[in-house]
């Protein structure tokens, strides 16, 4: 019983430092925003360097699909969790640090160092979720709830720190506090701008808080590997026999004529035939071009004109949403392709709201009645819990098939994404052009 709690602890940190870099960095966007040039319109631009970030995931699956047991994934996985530690490092110490380009301020150091930790947790789609398929099949729920609190930790974190703790206050204000001379014009000015209150730690500590866990992916991930009482876990023994013995067992599954036969109707083991496999990757297709690019591209729209602290609370039930769906999985495990369809329905909906909520920014549905902000939370919660219970399900279905249907899940998860962010992409230049991407700057009747 001791070692099974071990190891499902190993597998919870090893889950977590799968996408806490760029979930830790969403949440923290309140505190670094004020300090980049590009504003608040760096959220967008981090959904696109996330997609060109799958080029680490492509070449993983195409080295898969066309030259299989050339690249190891223990390697793979030892070296992108060393780069996240890092990247995760350099960001401490060079976010804040501009480059002038063409005669225009950007954060060039930030930008490329998000780059590099996307590759990271891009790269863990294809990697960190076939390789749990070394243990028990039990095991991969409690991957997944380490997934979600790779989410869940870093906003936690960022309450503490005291994101989000924004008021507007008139321009006047402000101009009064910083000189002690000004003109009647800047002390009749009555827009206003926002005044973000002191942080309880700076941001830099936060980031060596974000290196901190991918430290401990990488120690959960080397017992994993080499610690005995794990090694009892696997169903096939240690990695390397269980390798061996897919090898000396495929000339004769090839040579099967049965297995030939079977293959032509069936995946995997044989539970779902190809249609119904095609289902599943479309339906992953999807969610995941909603979930992880194109609303998180606008959510910054959909949330800001409701006030900084809308955005933050959508930030941070958004990562509460993915491990309580997780949770749920455990006491109520489906592997029903109808259930499937109708909570993707359901989360769709849900997103049409907020993304109309976008495309009505600045002036969206009850900008000015705190139900407004209320709902655009429960909106985002509702959306992310939804949709994850169904990525959940996938995983379970495609667990249940083997390793390559998991390795090419991680493939169609990385397309949604792309997909999400090209989709978007135009749409969120149009939001910049009518949009100051400011939280104060919301001027509706």
């Amino acid at each position: 019983m001791a070692m099974s709690i071990l190891t499902h602890i190993l597998a919870g940190l090893f889950g977590m430092g799968s996408w806490v870099t760029i979930c830790g960095l969403f949440v923290e966007l309140p505190l670094i925003v004020p300090h980049v040039p590009e504003g608040w319109y760096l959220p967008s631009y981090i959904s696109v360097i996330i997609q060109m970030a799958n080029i680490g995931p492509l070449f993983v699956t195409l080295m898969h699909r066309f030259r299989p047991g050339t690249l190891s994934e223990t390697a793979v996985i030892y070296f992108i969790i060393a780069f996240g530690i890092l990247a995760s490092l350099l960001l401490a110490f060079f976010w804040s640090e501009r480059v002038v380009v063409q005669g225009v301020e950007r954060s060039v150091p930030l930008l490329l160092l998000i780059f590099f930790i996307s590759i990271v947790d891009c790269t863990s789609s294809v990697t960190f979720l076939p390789f749990m398929t070394q243990l028990k099949a039990e095991y991969l729920m409690t991957y997944y709830i380490g997934e979600g609190l790779s989410g869940l930790v870093p906003a936690l974190m960022a309450m503490v720190q005291g994101v989000g703790v924004m008021e507007c206050v008139n321009a006047s204000l402000i101009l009064r506090s910083n000189q002690s001379h000004f003109n009647s014009s800047e002390e009749n000015a009555n827009y206003l701008v926002p005044s973000y209150q002191p942080a309880n730690f700076s941001v830099e500590a936060y980031f060596f808080f974000l290196t901190a866990m991918m430290v401990v992916c990488l120690v959960a991930f080397l017992l994993l590997n080499y610690h005995p009482a794990v090694a009892r876990e696997r169903p096939n023994g240690s990695p390397v026999s269980r390798w061996k013995n897919k090898k000396s067992e495929k000339k004769p599954m090839m040579n099967s004529q049965r297995t030939v036969q079977k293959a032509r109707s069936s995946f995997g083991t044989g539970t779902y035939t190809w249609v119904q496999v095609v289902y599943i990757y479309i339906i992953i297709t999807w969610v995941n071009a909603l979930t992880n690019t194109g609303l998180p591209s606008v959510q910054s729209y959909s949330c800001l004109p409701y006030g900084d602290q809308a955005y933050h609370w959508s930030a941070t039930m958004a990562n509460v949403a993915n491990p309580i769906a997780c949770f749920i999985t455990i006491f109520y495990t489906q592997r029903s392709l109808v259930l499937m369809g109708v909570l993707t329905s359901l989360g769709s909906l849900i997103g049409v709201y907020i993304m109309a909520m976008a495309v009505l920014s600045p002036c969206p549905l009850l900008v000015h009645d705190t139900s407004g902000a209320v709902i655009i939370v429960l909106a985002w919660f509702l959306f992310i819990l939804v949709l994850s219970y169904v990525k959940v399900i996938a995983a379970v279905i495609l667990r249940d098939e083997g390793h390559s249907a998991l390795v090419w899940c991680g493939a169609v998860v990385q397309l949604g994404s792309m997909l999400g962010a090209v989709t978007m992409f135009p749409l969120v230049n149009v939001f910049d052009f009518f949009t100051s991407g400011d939280p104060c700057s919301t001027n509706c009747l």
